[in-house]
């Protein structure tokens, strides 16, 4: 379990979390919710006492068992000795270091038969068998199969797989490690229908304590019982599912509300009758300084009003026209060694297209992308751009932004020159104030997707690559970026497995990986958008 009391988490001079107590009891399934950037990692990084420099905190917080946790983020090379997935999984139990210890005193008695080299190896061969060593490849087998991973990339180095893939290997890390507590940031990211359903069920079958960091609202009504909202620096606890939990929010705010009104109605009356009675006799001045106390004591216990969460308005520039057919690939290619990702791709896009790349996880999807924008050289074929083209880049992994660069200096200033101009666009991408002035590793990932926007609304791109643009996002981010696509009149290359993001744009076109096969967009192939 996990009790936390009197809990402050400050970035800067800004309250994250403001005197916060609560408690994730022994098999609880517990819900963190919130908008994007109102602290949600951040207050997970100090429950598990891995909290950035950039943060500070006070209070207590006391974990009792083991504990598993899924980043949004995953580390570069994993955690296990080697830099293969099998490794990385392995170390959520110490199997890595005991593996190649065993394998050392193995050498030894082999060489050197002592009592003493024997009975190492015996010792560390029992810890090793009390851990699961043994049976570590059926459990990684069966969990790979529930996540729609092929059981053979587990052996192959972390580096090497696509951002779908990793993040099933870091899923199957945590639940492999069997710990008493799971700590999940955004686990369904990258995941497909299938995988999905698999991975409620696992959660709805654990035993112990969960504390789930996730958009997808599905799996928040299927897997938790109780929901932690965080905002404006306030943590509030619901019981129940997250529909239960807006609606209970929702009936709480209109009962504050409804408070407020008639409390500042009776203030106002007290107070107007208090002055209608100063300066008159002795007995009714008395009177006004009565009323005045039951007016202060009424302004101190007056009901906190939460301010109601606005509807998301995102936009972008009108792109200067560019030429008729702004991009072709031509026989375009990807190869990773002797893994051939893109064999000869080809197709155009004519001014206007929203194509729609479709596949599952390692066909290359990313790749491609890559390509189209220019930071990755393929191994064969060309890139053309036609006349007058601008590209704009949105990375899954948002490699275009510059981590060593504040939000403001990420912005292109050759279009807004001031300050205040590219203020003022953050701000309308929900990064206001403090994020302005903030060094993309200290933003949440939501955060950062959304500078990624706004990045692209400050240039003058006419040709979108957008990979993943709504991955982190909170609900009402999502629904505002695919307003904003979706009536912007430039051209774009897509991936997405949000389907209803997907229908909202309403593509012109599709492109299937790994077939490499390009088609006019039909309804049917929403089907195809969820699978990884």
């Amino acid at each position: 379990m996990i009790v936390g009391s009197s809990l402050t988490i400050e970035l800067g001079d800004r309250a994250l979390v403001r005197d916060a107590s609560f408690v994730i009891g022994a098999g609880e399934k517990v819900g963190l919710v919130g908008r994007n950037g109102t602290g949600k990692s951040s207050f997970v990084s100090v429950l598990i006492g891995d909290a950035p420099p950039h943060l500070r905190s006070s209070g207590n917080v006391r974990v009792t068992g083991t504990l598993g946790h899924l980043p949004q983020v995953p580390l570069p090379e994993g955690l296990g000795l080697e830099p293969s997935g099998f490794s990385h999984v392995l170390s959520s139990r110490g199997l890595d270091v005991l593996d190649d210890a065993l394998d050392q005193a193995r050498t030894m008695m082999a060489k050197d038969p002592t009592e003493e080299n024997i009975g190492l190896f015996s010792d560390l061969e029992e810890q090793y068998r009390e851990n699961g060593g043994y049976e570590a490849e059926s459990v990684m087998a069966r969990l790979a199969d529930g996540l729609g991973l092929r059981q053979e990339l587990l052996f192959d180095d972390i580096d090497s797989l696509s951002g779908g893939q990793r993040r099933r290997v870091d899923l199957i890390r945590v639940l492999f490690g069997s710990p008493d507590i799971m700590v999940l940031d955004e686990p369904t990211n990258h995941l497909d229908l299938s995988a999905k359903q698999w991975l409620m069920e696992e959660l709805a079958a654990f035993n112990g304590s969960l504390l789930l960091i996730s958009h997808d609202l599905k799996l928040l009504d299927r897997s938790i019982s109780k929901i932690l909202h965080l905002a404006d620096g306030r943590l509030a606890e619901y019981k129940g599912t997250y529909t239960t939990f807006l609606r209970q929010s929702s009936a709480d705010q209109s009962q504050r509300e409804r408070a407020s009104v008639l409390e500042e109605r009776e203030i106002k009356r007290l107070s107007t009758l208090a002055d209608s009675m100063r300066g008159q006799t002795e007995s009714r001045a008395r009177k006004a300084k009565t009323l005045d106390k039951r007016v202060d004591r009424l302004q101190g216990q007056r009901t906190e009003v939460h301010k109601r969460e606005r509807k998301r308005v995102f936009t972008l520039p009108v792109p200067r026209r560019s030429g008729e057919v702004p991009l072709r690939a031509v026989g375009l290619a990807v190869h990773y060694g002797d893994n051939v990702v893109l064999r000869a791709i080809d197709f155009q896009l004519v001014r206007g297209d929203r194509i729609v790349v479709v596949g599952r996880n390692g066909a290359g999807k990313s790749s491609l992308l890559r390509c189209l924008a220019g930071t990755q050289v393929p191994t064969g074929g060309e890139v053309v751009l036609g006349a007058n083209v601008v590209l704009g880049y949105f990375a899954q992994e948002h490699e275009q932004i510059d981590p060593t660069r504040t939000s403001l200096d990420n912005l292109d200033q050759s279009v807004l020159t001031t300050d205040a101009e590219r203020r003022a666009l953050l701000g309308s991408f929900g990064l206001s104030g403090k994020a302005a002035n903030q060094l993309p590793p200290t933003l949440s990932g939501g955060e950062r997707a959304k500078l990624g926007l706004a990045m692209l609304a400050a240039g003058q791109a006419n040709v979108l690559i957008l990979d993943e643009p709504t991955n982190n996002l909170d609900p009402g981010s999502i629904e505002a970026v695919g307003r904003m696509l979706s009536r912007w009149p430039g051209t774009m290359v897509v991936v997405s497995h949000d389907r209803s993001f997907v229908e909202a744009l309403e593509p012109t076109h599709y492109l299937q990986l790994p077939d490499e096969r390009a088609d006019y967009w039909r309804e049917e192939y929403l089907d195809q958008v969820e699978l990884r």
